[in-house]
């Protein structure tokens, strides 16, 4: 490789890298493949002849896919083997993300586990078509597929994920409004509050990845869910600080225990209420919530 094709191939990457590892962590919900999946992407790129490439970043953007989709079929066979729940790693998001209402929606926990129940090819195509506004021809290069098929199955995508998404757009505000509710009555002990504050059918997913204490199987209701929460903390020992943060572009909570950072509570809320609690514990899946990360589209 020449000097000036390696500082042309560089210069096009770094200038993408932030859409990639966007479109990699969407595809994967983990920031450590994603990261993988970019290596991979750079390693294919600077061998690539760019006097034969017209469009670098769509170029980059089907390496990448093709990388995520191989990643994402072995993280499936991963998964089949974790202890308990498996979900997204979160990552502390800077403050643009949030501004990008339709990119927040994406990388928010709630919908990327409603990507989880998508098939590897038709992750990809709706994470293209409907995130990044690809058109079917450029997908279909991506996945391997003809435009006629990338239609159909963006279809059956779009309608799978409308069936399950929250059911309308939550500001920031609510969403804020709910966690300082949540985390008041947590701190109190306050059971009443809690129950007002969690819909009646809230669901509780834990992951501890066999490495730290969590719920192994969902847990449902919100009785169930209060008292689970305010026992688990009565019974602590440690000096418990909960504090806010954006976290995958959403308010989300960042549980401390003697200063040393314990989990991270992301949730869904659907008219005024949570609906959905996720609380990360899986110590590597917390270091993307020592510094900021930078999501694109």
């Amino acid at each position: 490789m020449t000097t000036e094709h390696s500082d042309r191939a560089t210069e096009a990457f770094v200038a993408h890298r932030n859409l990639l590892f966007t479109v990699a962590y969407e595809m994967l919900g983990s920031a450590a493949d994603a990261e993988d999946v970019l290596q991979e992407t750079w390693l294919r790129w600077a061998g690539v002849d760019l006097g034969e490439v017209r469009d670098p970043r769509a170029y980059l953007v089907r390496i990448t896919t093709r990388q995520a989709l191989s990643r994402l079929r072995a993280l499936g066979r991963r998964k089949e083997s974790y202890v308990g729940s498996w979900l997204p790693e979160p990552l502390l998001t800077t403050p643009d993300v949030a501004e990008d209402v339709e990119l927040a929606d994406s990388v928010s926990m709630a919908m990327l586990l409603v990507l989880e129940t998508l098939a590897p090819v038709e992750r990809a195509v709706f994470v293209l078509r409907e995130v990044f506004a690809l058109g079917y021809g450029e997908i279909a290069d991506a996945v391997g597929k003809s435009p006629a098929a990338v239609r159909q199955i963006a279809h059956r995508a779009r309608a799978h994920v409308a069936a399950r998404r929250p059911r309308g757009t939550v500001s920031p505000a609510d969403t804020r409004d709910a966690l300082a509710a949540f985390r008041r009555a947590v701190e109190t002990g306050d059971l009443r509050g809690l129950l007002d504050i969690l819909a009646p059918d809230v669901v509780l997913l834990g992951d501890g990845g066999g490495v730290r204490q969590a719920v192994l199987r969902p847990v449902d209701g919100a009785d169930k869910v209060a008292r689970l929460l305010l026992g688990a903390l009565g019974r602590l020992t440690a000096e418990v600080s909960l504090r806010p943060a954006q976290v995958n572009g959403h308010p989300a909570l960042v549980v401390r225990l003697d200063g040393g950072l314990d989990s991270v509570v992301a949730v869904r809320v659907d008219d005024g209420l949570i609906t959905g609690l996720y609380a990360v514990r899986n110590p590597e899946k917390l270091s993307r919530m020592e510094r900021e990360t930078a999501l694109r589209r």
